[in-house]
């Protein structure tokens, strides 16, 4: 059995949108290249609603991120996975986490961070002011804290960016878990859900590179596998900001006359130099998925 052969039997990836808007071609891109990956390593491809935070969330916008999903011919496998309803797990991963003497309690609010450096990502590096403070986890608090003091480099390898390497003590510090209103962080959360859907593979836009190793640290102290990592270009508009909800980038259109050259768009932007001559979105997706891993780039 060669290497493509043993991936194909266990590959499982995933799509995992929060439902704070309908997707937009830089949604479309992460969506195309999770999915393609997962055809082209003949893999289950999931699909999770990262509702975590549910006062920003909606059961409209998941509605209409589903249809759009559906027109574009995504086909997810297996149950939808929702954050929202699952509570009682991050729970259990806290109370290991705490069992395990990784968490404290933090009384920090963003008026006292202020002046806190920030890193080449613009977040801020927590101090650790509140590290040996001993706050009861059941006192008052803003925040449960993920000690990162004693962690080790984290080093991973990317499918497009290579090896890197993240020493959380002084790049991120010690980043926050739960929230005091029992919100989980989508650091822990996404770790949880990856872990026990069995992810092997995450493909997602290159704006989460950053998040990797923090998630890579977590995996490590819940000791649960790493997945492979593969983060693709991001869509920015003419003004080179990333297009999102925020910059007010428009939905993708499911008007059938839409579909198949919005398809190509967002090809176009992941491999541009791989052509599809396609006409139907049935004939799109068998072009790519054999066009997928051609050229060495993606490849595992």
């Amino acid at each position: 059995m060669n290497t493509l052969e043993a991936l194909s039997k266990s590959y499982v990836g995933r799509f995992a949108p929060s439902p704070t808007g309908p997707l937009h071609v830089g949604s479309l891109v992460a969506a195309m290249a999770s999915y393609v990956d997962a055809l082209a390593h003949n893999g289950r491809w999931l699909l999770r609603i990262e509702d975590v935070d549910a006062a920003r969330c909606s059961l409209e916008s998941e509605r209409i991120i589903r249809a759009q999903l559906d027109a574009y011919g995504f086909a997810q496998q297996g149950e939808v996975l929702r954050q929202s309803e699952r509570a009682l797990t991050y729970d259990r991963a806290l109370r290991t986490l705490i069992e395990g003497g990784h968490i404290y309690a933090c009384r920090c609010t963003r008026k006292t961070l202020e002046s806190a450096p920030k890193n080449s990502d613009g977040e801020t590096i927590y101090p650790g002011t509140c590290r040996h403070a001993n706050i009861a986890l059941n006192a008052p608090h803003t925040a449960l804290r993920l000690n990162t003091a004693s962690a080790p480099p984290i080093t991973f390898v990317d499918r497009e960016f290579g090896e890197a390497t993240q020493q959380l003590a002084t790049e991120i510090g010690d980043f926050v878990v739960r929230r005091s209103d029992g919100v989980y962080a989508y650091q822990l959360a996404v770790v949880v859900d990856d872990a026990e859907q069995g992810v092997t593979h995450v493909v997602r836009g290159a704006d989460l590179l950053g998040n990797t190793a923090r998630q890579v640290f977590l995996q490590q102290a819940l000791d649960v596998a790493t997945p492979r990592y593969l983060h693709v270009p991001i869509v920015r508009n003419h003004s080179g900001e990333k297009l999102s909800k925020q910059t007010r980038a428009a939905p993708i259109s499911v008007e059938p006359h839409d579909v198949l050259p919005t398809l190509h768009i967002a090809w176009r932007h992941l491999k541009p130099d791989a052509v599809i001559d396609a006409r139907s979105i049935g004939e799109f997706w068998q072009r790519a998925t054999e066009l997928w891993l051609s050229g060495g780039q993606f490849s595992d």
